[in-house]
């Protein structure tokens, strides 16, 4: 039995070349070419240059989605990445990531999302709340 339904990833990119995150195109191959090194499937996309810098994109794959909020001004990329197949390889799709943006520093945090357990649980309380920050 699977532990979970999905694995979500968040990444923080901190130092990045702001070139690199300034052009919705090179943004848009870059997301693009992790997905597809990732092993998985594209449904759709969009991407948005903001003016006067700043790209937010989201790739929706089968797979549920990839997404990118970029800030040029501060070398930073916000990045989250969550898919629900074994057949995905994250590590490769990270590592795309990284040689495109070239991050100084990257912050990682992973966790499973539709947790087996929980989805058999009985029920509690709706209004629980658990907020991280």
């Amino acid at each position: 039995m699977k532990k979970s339904l999905g694995v979500h990833i968040i990444l923080e990119f901190f130092g990045c070349d702001p070139n690199s995150l300034t052009r919705r195109d090179y943004v848009e191959k870059i997301m693009m070419e992790a997905a597809q090194k990732a092993n998985t499937h594209t449904i759709g996309t969009f991407f948005h240059q903001f003016k006067p810098h700043g790209v937010s994109g989201v790739i929706v794959i089968e797979e549920s989605h990839i997404s990118i909020h970029t800030w040029p001004e501060y070398g930073f990329a916000a990045i989250d990445f969550f898919y629900c197949s074994d057949h995905v390889d994250a590590e490769k799709a990270i590592e795309i990531l990284t040689e495109g943006f070239k991050p100084a520093r990257i912050s990682r945090i992973e966790f499973a999302r539709g947790n087996a357990k929980e989805l058999h649980a009985p029920q509690t309380n709706p209004e629980q709340v658990l907020t991280i920050a």
